[in-house]
């Protein structure tokens, strides 16, 4: 049973924002992966509800003509996964968006409620952040962008005002280009679980591929919300690949990082894991961009 008061179903963008403007204290219905569970445990009761699940407008992926990667927010996991710009240009995404759930989930659930529910063990934020993700937040008043380093403010509450919608993200041409990246997500199982903790991160190499260009880390569930380790890429950046460099990014990590306890995982064990991943992910994109740590 799904208790819910009066279920609005947009057929359009304007209708839909329309709609919110109206009712802003209704719910935003895309995969309903996440509400329809919280629904059915009572905990929304005798709420309203906008869907905007028919809005295909809203799906897919687009090349801009200045090499921005657009991303729809409707667009599901799998569909990320799948789609040939993420493949060719940003395949890290994919690789983590493909851990989330099981294959139904990842039919139905979409990469714009995976970031939009604000939660620190969304497999998206941590991958989406360390690329420097925009986010396009409309209403009926106009157009809002916004860094997405900015949207989360709190466990569970992101910067979405209550006649908003997210309707696009955007990577820029210069966070992708000639970057390479890899997703780690720790959790007890490999399917159908949430993260322990997730680490993302890329690196842009020199030319000769003896050293670090660029390198942007992010973790998940080592914080109230998704965090960047600016410590980490300060101390990465222009350093040669050696051993010393990956000891640099692990230390950087936990001077920014503030996991805490849960039935999950010890505190203790969170940071271990964040040194350790770190280190791992470093590794394995600086392998995917043709380099090699020495010593």
């Amino acid at each position: 049973m799904y208790d819910f008061n009066t279920l609005y179903e947009a057929s359009s963008v304007e209708e839909a924002l329309k709609l919110r403007k109206e009712h802003p204290e209704a719910l935003v219905l895309a995969g309903g992966s996440d509400i329809f569970i919280k629904l059915r445990e009572g905990k929304l009761a005798g709420c309203n509800l906008i869907s905007i699940f028919k809005l295909d407008e809203l799906r897919g992926v687009y090349m801009e003509n200045d090499g921005t990667l657009l991303i729809r927010p409707l667009t599901s996991f799998s569909g990320i996964t799948s789609h040939p710009l993420i493949k060719e240009h940003i395949p890290v995404l994919g690789e983590a968006v493909d851990q989330i759930g099981g294959p139904q989930i990842r039919n139905i659930g979409t990469i714009g409620g995976n970031i939009c529910n604000g939660v620190t063990s969304a497999d998206s934020a941590s991958t989406l952040k360390a690329y420097d993700a925009i986010l396009e937040l409309s209403s009926v008043d106009g157009v809002r962008n916004l860094p997405f380093a900015e949207f989360n403010l709190s466990p569970g509450k992101v910067d979405l005002r209550a006649d908003e919608i997210l309707t696009a993200i955007r990577i820029p041409k210069d966070s992708y280009e000639d970057t390479h990246g890899h997703y780690i997500k720790y959790a007890m199982r490999k399917a159908m679980d949430i993260a322990t903790l997730g680490c993302s991160v890329n690196v842009k190499l020199t030319k000769n591929k003896k050293s670090i260009k660029r390198l942007r880390i992010a973790f998940g569930v080592a914080a109230p919300t998704p965090i960047r380790s600016f410590t980490a890429e300060k101390s990465a950046n222009g350093h040669t690949l050696d051993t010393e460099l990956l000891d640099l990014i692990g230390e950087g990590a936990l001077s920014d990082v503030s996991p805490r306890s849960s039935w999950r995982a010890a505190k203790e064990f969170r940071l271990h894991l964040v040194k350790e991943l770190a280190r791992r992910a470093t590794v394995a994109s600086i392998e995917k961009a043709g380099g090699k740590i020495n010593g």
